[in-house]
């Protein structure tokens, strides 16, 4: 592939990515709602526990099948694979959209996780037409369209929900039955715009003369080989320490994504914020934007100067003040102290992650460990504290809400702290790498 193809292709890449991103956020500020609204006209009281459910199988459906699609585009080709994801996108958003029960709703959200497990395919995409010097800065991009995704996504999300409510537009229309299917079908058309782009400006990038030197085996033994290495990775002096501070990490933050609207949409009365969906899309978009800005512009400076291990300390501590004070947030004026914790929450966790993976992989270096193996064990145990998270999170705040006291709507949001205090301890035991190193203390 010429490097003119490189580029395009690599331009189309992004634009997929960030549209997959774009219809993962989209359901964020108002999953909690639409959860609620059905729980309701079932008579089913755990909305905690549902929304948990939603969140974490959406989180297992792309553990689980990202194996199948990785081992399928090694067989026929990246392209197809990617294309494919696209349309499981564009349909399973609509159904999302339009289910009218809670096993529906399950349903559609698990098989959209399915379907959009492809970003592991992507990845390889980028390895196919990369050489080891521009590796690192074009699986940036996969990073960036994240960030981008993830900032427009809750914001749409928020903006389009219950629409026959807001405009005169969508009075007495299927608007008024399905309040939710509007940013749905925003998800919908953007993955069928980037299915068309797919299909006229996206090259393969696997050549037919190698897909027959690539591993051919079951996707079912590949998942069961990823759970045997990461029982060995995890064995590793410092670099099991590590692994285990990266799932405490996950796990703590993920807890919060179970109750945070949870919170936000209950009454001033009852101790919430009273936020609509709207108010939320403006909340995450807000987190979005200080990750970008933090990861996409600061990052670079900070290690230089600070070290990746102590801002690696910082955003862990940052990270869990911030989850810890959420439930804190005055009800009468919450704004300005809302945006100061959310603020406290992403900058943590955009100087976490960049720290914890450059000073992984340093380490995998320093033990002569194979880098791949050391990454996959650290994504399957990331993929867990992903699955536990939201489903404790759910649990927890069904249990304590109606509580008093040290048990009560705050206690989800004080598990979160718990848990990065659990990381941070954990990596104060980890070696100190070398004087002179860019990540050392």
């Amino acid at each position: 592939m010429s490097s003119e193809n490189r580029s395009g292709a690599l331009s189309v890449l992004f634009l997929v990515v960030m549209i997959d991103m774009i219809g993962f956020g989209i359901v964020i500020p108002f999953l909690t709602f639409f959860i609620d609204d059905l729980a309701s006209m079932e008579g089913v009281l755990e909305i905690g526990f549902w929304i948990a459910l939603m969140m974490a199988g959406y989180s297992a459906a792309q553990f689980l099948f990202s194996p199948f699609w990785g081992a399928l585009s090694d067989r026929i080709g990246r392209r197809p694979v990617l294309m494919t994801g696209l349309v499981g996108n564009t349909v399973f958003f609509t159904i999302f959209g339009l289910s009218s029960s809670l096993w529906m709703a399950f349903t559609a959200r698990f098989l959209a996780g399915a379907f959009n497990a492809n970003i592991a395919v992507a990845k390889a995409f980028i390895g196919d037409i990369s050489d080891s010097e521009s590796m690192a800065k074009r699986m940036g991009l996969i990073g960036a369209a994240f960030g981008l995704g993830f900032t427009i996504g809750p914001f749409l999300g928020g903006e389009l929900s219950s629409p026959a409510q807001r405009w005169d537009l969508f009075n007495g229309t299927i608007f008024d039955v399905h309040p939710y299917l509007l940013p749905c079908l925003a998800a919908s058309i953007l993955s069928t715009l980037s299915l068309i782009l797919a299909m006229f400006k996206l090259p393969e990038s696997l050549p037919p003369e190698d897909r027959v030197k690539v591993d051919a085996r079951n996707p079912l033994l590949i998942l069961k080989g990823m759970f045997g290495d990461s029982l060995k990775v995890i064995k590793i002096p410092n670099i099991g320490s590590m692994i285990w501070v990266g799932m405490f990490f996950i796990y703590g933050f993920t807890i919060m994504h179970a109750v945070f609207i949870l919170f936000t949409e209950m009454s001033p009365a009852e101790g919430g914020l009273g936020f609509s969906e709207a108010d939320n899309g403006r909340v995450f978009a807000v987190i979005g934007l200080n990750g970008i800005i933090i990861q996409g512009f600061l990052i670079g400076k900070l290690t230089k100067r600070f070290g990746s291990r102590n801002l690696l300390r910082v955003g862990i501590l940052v990270c869990g003040l911030g989850l810890s004070l959420i439930p804190h947030v005055p009800s009468h004026s919450p704004w300005l102290a809302l945006i100061v914790v959310v603020i406290l929450i992403s900058a943590g966790n955009g100087l976490f992650q960049p720290s914890y993976a450059a000073i992984l992989t340093q380490m995998a270096k320093e033990e002569g460990a194979d880098l791949g193996l050391v990454m996959g064990a650290q994504e399957s145990f990331g993929a867990f504290g992903r699955i536990l998270g939201p489903l404790t999170g759910g649990l927890v705040w069904d249990a304590t809400v109606n509580g008093t006291g040290w048990v009560s709507a705050a206690t989800a949001f004080h598990l979160c702290g718990l848990m990065m205090i659990v990381a941070f301890f954990l990596q104060m035991r980890v070696r100190t790498i070398p004087k002179g190193n860019p990540i050392s203390d």
